[in-house]
Order: C-alpha cells, then sequence, then structure tokens
C-alpha cells in the first residue's frame, strides 16, 4: 500500500493512457451534493447547468484529462429497480459525457460472478488504484482515500472494471 495519497487532480494530470472509475454504491450521501439531491427528490428535475456546485471544476478536469488523449470511463454497478440516488445520478450523467467520459451501468444481478474489490475505485494507466473510502450511511469516512501500486491489487481492479465494463449498458441506452 502506498503511504501518500495524491491530490486526485494532479493524479489526472499525470495519466497517459487512462482513468476508469467504479462505483458500486446505491447511495451516496457526501456533503457537496446534498442540496442537489434534496431539489430532485422535491421536483424530480435536475438542472444540468455545468456551472452550478461542484460541476465547473469537475468537467474543467475532464475536459483537460480527456483533452491530451486519456480515455476516461466510468462504470456503475446498481441495484434494480434503482434508488432516488441513482435516478438522480444518472439524470446528471449527460454532464459527465458532454465533458467526455464514457458512461455504463450494469444491474448489480448481472455483476453477481464478477469477483469485486470491496470499495469504489479510480485506476489510472494501470498502475496506480485510489480507493474511495465511505461510510455505512454513504458520506466519506476518513480517510477518504487510500492508493495502492500492488500489482495484484491492480490486476484485481482492472479485471473487475473491464468485466463490468464490457457487461454494462452504455448511458444513452439504460433506463432508470
Amino acid at each position: 500500500m502506498t503511504q501518500n495519497v495524491p491530490d486526485f487532480t494532479t493524479m489526472l494530470r499525470a495519466a497517459e493512457r487512462s482513468a476508469v472509475h467504479l462505483e458500486m454504491r446505491d447511495v451516496y450521501s457526501v456533503g457537496d451534493e446534498v442540496a442537489e439531491f434534496e431539489a430532485f427528490k422535491r421536483t424530480g428535475h435536475v438542472h444540468l447547468d455545468p456551472t452550478a456546485a461542484w460541476w465547473p471544476v469537475w468537467l474543467g478536469i475532464v475536459r483537460e484529462t480527456v483533452g491530451r488523449g486519456v480515455v476516461m470511463r466510468r462504470a456503475r454497478i446498481v441495484s434494480e429497480p434503482v434508488t432516488d440516488y441513482i435516478r438522480w445520478e444518472h439524470a446528471a450523467t449527460p454532464l459527465n459525457i458532454d465533458a467526455g467520459e464514457q458512461v455504463r451501468w450494469l444491474s448489480r444481478r448481472q455483476a453477481s460472478d464478477i469477483a469485486l474489490p470491496g470499495n469504489d475505485f479510480w485506476l489510472i494507466d494501470d498502475t496506480l488504484v485510489r480507493w474511495n473510502h465511505f461510510t455505512g450511511v454513504g458520506d466519506w469516512d476518513d480517510p477518504k482515500y487510500s492508493v495502492s501500486d500492488d500489482p495484484a491489487v491492480i490486476k484485481l481492479c482492472e479485471t473487475a472494471f473491464e468485466t463490468v465494463w464490457e457487461r454494462g449498458t452504455p448511458h444513452a441506452q439504460y433506463t432508470v
């Protein structure tokens, strides 16, 4: 396990070929999303404004990374029927796609035979895993992140992601 956890923007700026993200929770409850998620639950609508909340920073990083030729892919394993959170996340995903990310969805039932790591992760250039740690209710845990460059961990994450990606449904075709 690598001891220093690099800043995420630094990690993406160092990526040369690929940055993949596997999400496996049905509910996240991180502070910077609460207001927008609550508004969605009340109205059923997502304002696809790329200048709102955290979007300008994130979408800028994505555009910069993809603009250098790095392929960014995100796969989400979800229970069906989906939670309100996943419904909200699905409705907001066009912003990610417009910035250059590719996104696929996989029903948890179709993931039963995949060896998955215990936490969400980012895998950068098949050389470094950044784990995302959450509490049971979906807020950031302490510490929020850890990293690993262990070859066995890299292989587990690479194989898990690629299998989910292969089975997943592209965002435009996945309905919630």
